[in-house]
Formats: structure tokens, sequence, C-alpha cells
């Protein structure tokens, strides 16, 4: 299209409508590019994310490795990451003045540790290529005219452009102007959530946190999912990185299930059943006149060993002496595969993803563009794509919207 582009719109002012009008604009300047974001400020999502931090990608740099943090859209997703991937955004913040941080857990976040950076570089270089962002202009319809489209506003305003890029998130209004321009819509649900444990002990523990430990996440009627990692006890129930991932693996089935589910839980998945037996005879001999709930030779938090204990229906001041057979069966069952029943979801932070969206095999991801309308694209969270915690998310728009922006001008 190169210079011959009249007008571009864009319709979401989210973090892949700002980049993939940033990357047109960049690719043609000559384009009149416009994002329409139907909220009073753009880039809300931006500004909260990762408690106002901004986690903007991960420190993944292989594409095969990259995609298996998506449980939708990482095979779609394995020929885009060789065009953009996590280097190709940490360099095209870099050369703008945005320099990312990596953080032990490979997340990455801006120096600054503040969102407003990140909002503050996409609007300037907006605003430097001479995009026209408008707020408050939310979209109602969006019609064929010749090659091109006429979007209705909610103001009464029709505006007319050559090429189309939906942006527009998990919201309800751009799944339906996919659907009126002819595309099949995965029903949304959610993904990333904590886990609702109805257990007043348990949740007496808000705040303990235990650095690894196994899980294994049972449906009815699905695959068992396991996940090991992180896990933090909350006053609602469960979260941590751990969970985080098996809520995304598991939005399907959980959603299905109604939130209903068994999840097993390994305390201790760094040594064997056999091997935590044997401890626990060592530390049955070498202190007979202890309690157990204080001395658990496994290095758990003071209060959970005493949950732990508790939930073995052994008697909190019970000695090592008078510890039995049955006993140490129990114990051993609550420390390698104690049962917790999953009783609805919570939600995490600020953080709000979904699975669903376009169907995948609807779009050509080596241009964004759809295969049933011409000159319409998508980018980001309207597609059926959604990653684990960690920066993911943000980098799957980042790179639909870079090739959707590039591809416009074509």
């Amino acid at each position: 299209m190169g210079s011959s582009v009249d007008q571009v719109v864009v319709i979401g002012g989210g973090a892949a409508g700002f980049f993939g009008a940033i990357a047109c604009a960049e690719a043609n300047p000559q384009a009149r590019v416009w994002v329409l974001e139907a909220g009073y400020a753009p880039l809300q999502k931006v500004r909260i994310s990762g408690g106002g931090r901004c986690n903007v990608t991960h420190a993944c740099f292989d594409p095969a490795l990259l995609v298996q943090q998506y449980p939708r859209g990482g095979k779609a997703l394995r020929g885009a990451f060789t065009r953009f991937q996590p280097r190709d955004t940490v360099d095209w913040f870099g050369v703008r003045g945005v320099t990312l941080k990596t953080e032990a857990d490979g997340r990455m976040f801006p120096v600054t540790d503040d969102s407003g950076t990140v909002v503050a570089c996409l609007q300037n270089q907006a605003e430097r290529l001479g995009v026209r962002v408008r707020t408050t202009a939310a979209v109602v319809a969006v019609e064929r005219e010749g090659s091109g489209f006429v979007v209705y506003l909610k103001s009464g305003e029709r505006l007319a452009c050559d090429r189309l890029l939906l942006a527009t998130g998990s919201s309800p209004q751009g799944h339906r102007l996919a659907k009126h321009l002819g595309h099949t819509l995965v029903p949304p649900v959610p993904s990333l959530f904590t886990f609702m444990v109805r257990d007043p002990e348990l949740q007496e523990l808000a705040g303990v946190a235990v650095p690894t430990v196994r899980m294994r996440l049972q449906c009815p009627d699905a695959t068992p999912l396991e996940q090991t990692g992180a896990l933090l006890v909350t006053h609602w129930g469960l979260s941590g990185p751990a969970i985080l991932k098996l809520s995304a693996w598991g939005a399907r089935a959980l959603h299905d299930s109604r939130y209903r589910a068994e999840l097993r839980v390994n305390w201790i998945p760094q040594i064997t059943a056999e091997a935590a037996r044997s401890q626990l005879a060592v530390a049955k001999a070498e202190n007979p006149r202890r309690a157990i709930a204080n001395t658990l030779p496994f290095n758990l938090p003071r209060r959970l060993s005493h949950y732990l204990v508790s939930r073995a229906d052994i008697p909190i001041d019970h000695r090592w002496a008078d510890f039995s057979r049955p006993q140490t069966h129990r114990l051993l069952q609550e420390l390698t595969q104690g049962t917790y029943a999953i009783q609805g979801k919570g939600v995490f932070k600020d953080e709000f993803v979904t699975c669903g969206g376009v169907l995948l095999p609807e779009v050509n991801f080596k241009t964004m563009e759809s295969r049933l309308c011409p000159n319409l694209y998508f980018a980001g969270e309207i597609l059926d794509i959604d990653g684990v915690t960690g920066g993911f998310n943000f980098q799957s728009a980042w790179t639909t919207s870079w090739i959707a922006g590039q591809s416009m001008n074509d």
C-alpha cells in the first residue's frame, strides 16, 4: 500500500493498539493513523499492570521455548516470534529511552519500576509520529465499504478508513465487531486467577509462602495438570506463580467444572516420600521429648508445619516419643499429597487475562490480516491467545501489533 495509504483506524487504545499504530506510522509516515479509545484515558491496563511497575516482557529469547508459555496460541506465535520477540521488545524500548531490567524470575520491568515510563514512551512516540489518539471515542459499528471500512462512533460520527486494526482486548464490543465482520469467536473465559479453598485454618496462614511445591490439578472429566513453583497462602485460599500457571493451563476445564476441582500438593518435592519417612524417623530418635509440630525436619514455615501436623489429625503438642506408625503415614500423606478442594476462583491483583477470542486459523500470522475480510487486522488479546504470568501476555501484544502495523503498509 506504501505511501498511497489514506487512513488507518486502530480500535483500542491499549498496549496492542498503540504499538500497532506506532509501527504503522513508522513504516509509512504518510499514513494518517487514528487510535480510537472508548475510555477516558488510553493505556490503562499498561499503567496498572505489574502492581504499577509494568511487566513489559520476559527474558526468554528463544522462540521455541517462548511459545511453551502460552496455553493457547503458542503454535500460531512460533513464526511471529522469529520476527519480533522479547529481545526486539527490549531493543525497541531501549532505543526510545526506556531501559528494561531483568529480575531473578526472568520478568522484565523498566529500571524506573514505574509503568508511567512505558505509558509516556508510547504516548510520546505516537505524538511524534502524528498518530491521532481520541479518547471517549466508543465504536458502535463497523461496515465494509468497497475495499475499506466505515467506522461508526457513539457520538454519531463516521470515519472511513482503508485498513482497520482491531486491538480491543477482551472487550465484548470488540468481539461483536469481529463477529459482524465474519469471524468466529471462541467464547472467552478467565485465565490467571487464584484458587478459593474454604478452609479457615488454611486461611489463617495468609502470607505464608513456600518457594517450591509440586501440584496436581484434577478437574472432572479432564486430564490432570501438574505444575512446580512458588505457592502463596492467601485470605481466600492459594495463589503464587505455580497456582497462576495452573489456572492458565486449566482455564477451560476449570470453567467447565464451575471452578470445582481437586488440588493435590506436595510441600516437599525436593525429596522422595521414602527420604521424608527416613527424616521423620531421625527426628523422632533425636527429639523424643520435643513437639513434632515445632521440629519438622523439612525447612517449612513454622505456621505451615503446625497446620500440616494438625491436618494429619496429630495434636499440636504431640511429642516425637509418642509418634505412631499410623500418624507417620498420615503426616507423610499431608506433606507429599495433601488434597484441597477448590471451590471457586479469586482474582490476581490487577491482572485480568482471558482465554478465548478470534479463532486463530482465521488470521494470517505472517501479517495478522484476516483470512476472511481483506484489510482487517488483529492484535493482542482479542485473539484466542493467552500466556502464563510473567510478561508473556504483553509480549504477544507487542509481537502481533508490530507485525500488523508493518503489514498494513505492504
